[in-house]
């Protein structure tokens, strides 16, 4: 399989993380979890085979996606399908970065998968063409990159102080500075909420529990055996129940289950059964 990622050159990288590409996916298993990082993802199909998003506990229901799709912030994990040979680029946003390029309240795409043509329009076809053309990774970055500066032309960032707290929050994820950093920032601890809600597309709360899981993930992506309360103090959860809750609402997994069935890429875990370990 070919891999590629590029950081995109200012302002984008204002809003993006980071453009992906992959051809010739071979994947583990034919279905996988997207564990939830906070952020929204662009995603552009360059196959002409539909894709399905199953339902978490029952993988006969599904919704089928072309062409290309949104991943709004997501409170859980997603069931997607792994489609041998598969073809796909996108967008990694950073949290509170994509707002730019939609122009409505991330909180509407909280939870959801939507078709991009219902956002972009016919342009959105142009676009899927070019890059379906493009004969290398860099052509292909090129015009991904160009098409994403263009829709965001003439857009701010987040307000400083969402901006502020997401990177406090990553810094620190912990849910009880969210009411200290309303009132740090002068603002009331509802109009905080609603704030961080329109740009983020979570709750504080929520995404500093997601990036607090992201935590974990990170510490124990390359190790096989791993000190569970070692990892989950250092993370600051108050107890080991709490630990593993958080972990199952996030992965559907319980720790060790995770550490055996995760896959080559992080926060992509192979879907072998419709059972949470």
């Amino acid at each position: 399989m070919i891999y590629r990622t590029h950081t995109p050159r200012p302002p984008l990288s204002e809003f993006i993380h980071w453009l992906w590409y992959y051809e010739g996916l071979a994947p583990e298993a034919p279905m996988e979890r997207v564990l939830p990082h906070g952020a929204l993802e662009l995603v552009i199909d360059l196959r002409s085979e539909p894709k399905r998003l199953f339902d978490r506990e029952d993988q006969q229901r599904f919704t089928s996606f072309r062409r290309g799709w949104l991943s709004g912030a997501q409170s859980g994990y997603l069931v997607i399908e792994a489609m041998t040979g598969s073809s796909m680029i996108g967008a990694h946003f950073r949290p509170g970065g994509a707002h730019p390029f939609f122009r409505l309240p991330m909180i509407e795409f909280q939870d959801s998968v939507v078709e991009l043509d219902s956002v972009w329009g016919q342009g959105f076809e142009t676009l899927r063409d070019q890059l379906v053309q493009a004969p290398t990774a860099a052509e292909k970055f090129r015009v991904l990159e160009e098409s994403l500066l263009a829709q965001a032309r003439g857009s701010s960032l987040a307000p400083r102080r969402v901006s502020y707290a997401v990177k406090r929050f990553e810094a620190s994820p912990s849910t009880e500075t969210v009411q200290s950093l309303a009132a740090e920032l002068g603002v009331s601890h509802k109009h905080f909420i609603h704030e961080f809600r329109r740009w983020v597309g979570l709750t504080p709360k929520l995404f500093c529990r997601i990036r607090r899981f992201q935590q974990v993930v990170a510490q124990i992506e390359t190790r096989h055996a791993v000190e569970w309360a070692d990892v989950s103090n250092t993370c600051g959860y108050y107890d080991q129940a709490h630990f593993i809750r958080d972990f199952r609402d996030f992965s559907g997994l319980n720790p060790a289950a995770y550490l055996t069935q995760r896959g080559e890429y992080l926060n992509f875990v192979p879907f072998t059964n419709g059972v949470n370990e």
